[in-house]
């Protein structure tokens, strides 16, 4: 595989994008040794809403790359502050972030633009402009700049090279082809109209491991590369105590796999992000787990609720709020689903809760264990 030379990284870049307004917004990326610090870093002036979603963007588009290396971090600022519906900065700031870390080369003449937006950057997708007052003809650019719109070009001539997806700039296919995404459900209780079956989805990418992943070329100095488990795992929307149990959740789980580790970027959202408990991780291993190739998919959904004190062991405790739980199981399970519970539950529950399972088409399980479903 070919690789680029740790000295021909540069240590600065920057990526320019047109506002709605007609401004012109520059997007700086540095990068400097990690040391213990955030792998992103985002600055914009008096909006932190929008520094929050540049840091969401470039961490979810990371996941799309083919190598991984998190021993240094990128900071990236914007000399203006665009409006809050402005979207189509978006490719820029994940263009800089390439650029300042060598996996992308920008215009070698003039200066780099980007126009494009994406709901779903994990998967590598980018959407058209979000606003037809940033037109491509825009004055301020010059002879040797260079353009990269998101979506399809319009018919006529343009100066811009559209994408769809981020493979495109290498010439690589679609990187949402190479992506397993998996949902799983788990009953949201809290006593309220709210209670509901909510989902837990797992995306998982594979990464090449080895010296490869690293990053180095034959010529650069070699480090040991400082990635865990859970540096590869971003749970978007979550709070932090949310994101630090998901991610050593995940981690734990794999390593009862054996070989489960070091081979996988993930993202993991849920249908609701504000919630309390653990109950949710035993749907969110399986949704992982099946994601994985580790599992069979059932004909329907996964239905599951179980915590553990001991994932690295693949061990299943119980949780608690067992009766509201079954009985918004038992009314939202549909046929084809199949249901994981606690083994502990297992002699607690009525006569009639497996029968009326099986006459709506679904099937239970309770396991004291995952990899015996």
């Amino acid at each position: 595989m070919t690789t680029i030379s740790a000295a021909t990284v540069p240590t600065n870049a920057e990526c320019r994008s047109i506002l709605a307004d007609g401004r012109v917004l520059t997007i700086t990326a540095s990068r400097r040794p990690r040391a213990n610090r955030a792998d992103v870093k985002c600055s914009v002036a008096g909006a932190p809403a929008i520094a929050e979603r540049m840091q969401e963007v470039v961490r979810l588009a990371r996941h799309t790359e083919i190598r991984l290396d998190s021993r240094d971090q990128v900071v990236l600022s914007m000399d203006v502050t665009p409006g809050a519906a402005d979207r189509d900065w978006e490719l820029a700031a994940v263009l800089a972030d390439r650029m300042v870390r060598g996996l992308f080369q920008g215009a070698q003449l003039g200066r780099q633009f980007a126009q494009g937006w994406s709901d779903a950057w994990q998967l590598g997708r980018v959407q058209g402009a979000a606003s037809a007052a940033a037109p491509l003809d825009h004055p301020q650019f010059g002879p040797g700049d260079d353009i990269i719109a998101g979506g399809v070009a319009s018919d006529g001539p343009t100066r811009a090279l559209h994408i769809t997806h981020l493979g495109a700039l290498s010439g690589h296919a679609d990187p949402s082809a190479g992506v397993s995404t998996v949902r799983a459900w788990f009953p949201l209780h809290s006593g309220g109209v709210n209670d509901s079956l909510a989902w837990v989805e797992v995306s998982v990418f594979a990464i090449e491991s080895g010296a490869e992943a690293e990053g180095v070329s034959a010529g650069a100095t070699h480090h040991p590369a400082a990635t865990t488990e859970e540096d590869t795992i971003a749970a978007p929307g979550l709070d932090l105590s949310a994101q630090l149990e998901v991610r050593q959740t995940l981690a734990a789980a794999r390593h009862f796999d054996g070989k489960g580790l070091g081979r996988w970027r993930s993202v993991v959202r849920f249908s609701q992000p504000r919630f309390q408990g653990g109950s949710y991780q035993l749907a969110l291993v399986m949704a992982d787990r099946i994601a994985r190739g580790r599992e069979f998919l059932p004909r329907g959904r996964i239905i599951a609720t179980g915590c553990s004190s001991a994932w690295h062991a693949g061990r299943v405790d119980t949780v608690e709020g067992r009766e509201p739980k079954l009985e918004l199981i038992l009314m939202q399970a549909a046929a084809g689903d199949r249901v994981l519970l606690p083994k502990a539950w297992q002699d607690e529950l009525s006569a009639g809760f497996a029968v009326e399972l099986r006459q709506k088409g679904a099937s239970l399980a309770c396991i004291d264990r995952i990899g015996m479903i």
